[in-house]
Formats: structure tokens, sequence, C-alpha cells
């Protein structure tokens, strides 16, 4: 199998390159073919530290040559639909970057260029956070607890002055449908602007009812004191609480508590799959896992379907709502 990137910028560098150099150790089958960017010093430095073959700074160039059988985008979200498109309409399967796009109507876009062909293109989005380790254990235990009754998703960061933050909230947003197994039924939103840091700068907070009837708060809070992002889940007699690691924060290598009927049931730390932050937090596992979806011929997920609430919900917090009702 061959797999090219295109976008080598930070985040590729951290997160996705990574992945698959480890991806490629362990899959005699998968070739590390080319990667692009703009920047074409950037891109060699992509192909040199991760095993890439080749490297371009034009994308089309890279897949006419290539002629990948996948391929991972990670750009700016004002590219995200023009290259996702660019390589949905030539029928590669491709792992694109979350957001996949600023609207619904982007995703819609990207879902109809997945559909175009007589066979649905494979496609996933990288929403990390359903792959990070600590989560992934915190979705099975709350699956084998009695029914979920309330989530806490709460996420801080630093200096983060952008004029939207909804593009990085949407991490919670999305690992709260994926925590609770079920979408938003209705939420509403509260904003604590600060202007004086900046325009757009402000604290959000969401309180959601999901479809199965347990509820939501989420807390956003992006000019804080330390990157944090934790995740606490109640049921009858239980208590289950996550402390995600994230770059630049404190909680590496994360930590996962279940309490049972008062009592320390589980305690656990989340660096049974490798200690590298591209490890702990999931974007090595999304890799392997749209990989193997790819080998074995299913669907990989989340698709563009599946994540369209999440994007839905951010463009919420982007237009201030006061409500979301699907």
């Amino acid at each position: 199998m061959k797999l090219c990137q295109i976008g080598c910028g930070e985040h590729a560098r951290a997160a996705h390159g990574p992945s698959q150099a480890r991806c490629a150790r362990e899959r005699p089958d998968l070739v590390l073919s080319g990667c692009c960017d703009l920047d074409e010093q950037r891109a060699e430095r992509f192909r040199r530290d991760f095993g890439h073959a080749r490297a371009f700074a034009d994308a089309a160039a890279l897949l006419d040559t290539e002629r990948p059988d996948a391929v991972v985008v990670a750009v700016p979200i004002e590219e995200a639909v023009a290259l996702g498109t660019l390589v949905l309409e030539r029928g590669i399967p491709l792992l694109l970057e979350k957001p996949p796009g600023a609207t619904v109507s982007e995703v819609d876009r990207l879902m109809a260029a997945a559909e175009k062909r007589p066979r649905l293109v494979p496609h996933q989005v990288a929403f990390n956070r359903r792959f990070a380790p600590l989560l992934r254990e915190l979705r099975r235990r709350i699956v084998e607890a009695p029914p979920l009754q309330h989530i806490h998703y709460e996420m801080t960061r630093v200096e983060r002055r952008d004029p939207d933050f909804s593009t990085t909230a949407i991490h919670g947003l999305d690992a709260v449908r994926y925590l609770a197994g079920a979408d938003y039924a209705q939420a509403r939103f509260r904003y604590r602007e600060l202007p004086e840091l900046g325009r757009g700068v402000a604290d959000i907070l969401v309180d959601g009812v999901m479809a199965n009837g347990a509820t939501a708060h989420l807390a956003f809070c992006p000019v804080a004191g330390a990157v944090l992002e934790r995740a606490t889940a109640q049921a009858h007699g239980h208590t289950l609480v996550a402390h995600v690691p994230m770059w630049g924060g404190p909680d590496s290598p994360g930590r996962l508590w279940h309490f049972a009927a008062g009592r320390l049931e589980a305690d656990f730390t989340g660096d049974g799959d490798g200690d590298g932050l591209f490890e702990l937090g999931g974007f090595y596992a999304e890799t392997a896992a749209f990989l193997d979806a790819l080998a074995q011929g299913r669907p990989p997920s989340p698709s563009f379907r599946e994540s369209r609430q999440s994007v839905e919900m951010a463009q919420c917090i982007r237009q201030r709502c006061a409500e979301y009702r699907p």
C-alpha cells in the first residue's frame, strides 16, 4: 500500500509523521511514497525525517506521479475542502485532519465528492480523541457500567487568543458524542466574552442533552493557566475521571480513575501503547485504524456523515448561537 501526505506543517510533523513512520516499521506492505507542502523545503524535511520517498510542492503533481492507495491531508481549515475534494475525486481513500471544513455545507461538499463515484470512496476524519488510549478505555468502561447519566468535559489552554476557538473546541464536542455513544438532542450555549484580550476571545459553556438521555456539560477556557483536557463520566454507582495528555500540559502520560460504590476500582496511565505524545494522543491509533479498515475492506470511521454534527455544533459556537436543536 502506497501512502502519501499532503501538508507538512507543525501538526503533521508532531502527529502524522511519527505515526506513519511507526506504521511503516510495523507493516512490511506499507510504502511511504511521497509528501507535499507549498513550502518545498518543509516537504523535504518531512520526507527526510519520516521516511517518505519523494517530496513535492504541488498536490496534484504528487497524486498524478505517485498514484497512491491512500492519502493523509493535514492543512489549514481554509484549504481542507479543496484538497480533500482533489483526493476524493480521484477515488483515493482519504484521512482528513479535523475539522473537515468550517461549516456543515463544506462537510456536505466533501460527502458529495466521496459519494460521487459508483462506490463510496473510503474516508475518515482525524478526530484523534476517539483513538486516545485513555478515552477508548473510558468509553469501554462507560459501556460496561450502568446507563450513563452525565459527562463533564473540560478544555483549558494558555493564551489561545484565536478569534475562532471553535476549530479546537470541536475536539471536546466530538469527544462527548463518542464517550456518550449518542448525538446531541439539544444544547444551550453561554459565552463570557473577553474583548480586552482580543476579538472573539471568550470562555464557552455548553449544556447538552444527548439522544440517549444522558446530560453533558462542556467548558472551554482558552486563556487559562494550564493546558488541560479532562473528562468525567457519572453513572449509578460509578464515577470515571480521565486526565488526557496534551502537548505542553502537565498530565502526560495521562491517568484514568474508576470509582465504584465509593472505592477506587481501577487506576492506570495511558502509555500502554507507547509513550510518545503522538501515541498517547491517539494519532498513531487513528492512522493504524484507517489502514486496517482499508486492508480489510471496511468503511473507516468516523466518516464525514458521522462527523457532521460535531461540525454543526462548532459552527454554532462560531456564530455565537444560544441554542442548538437538530
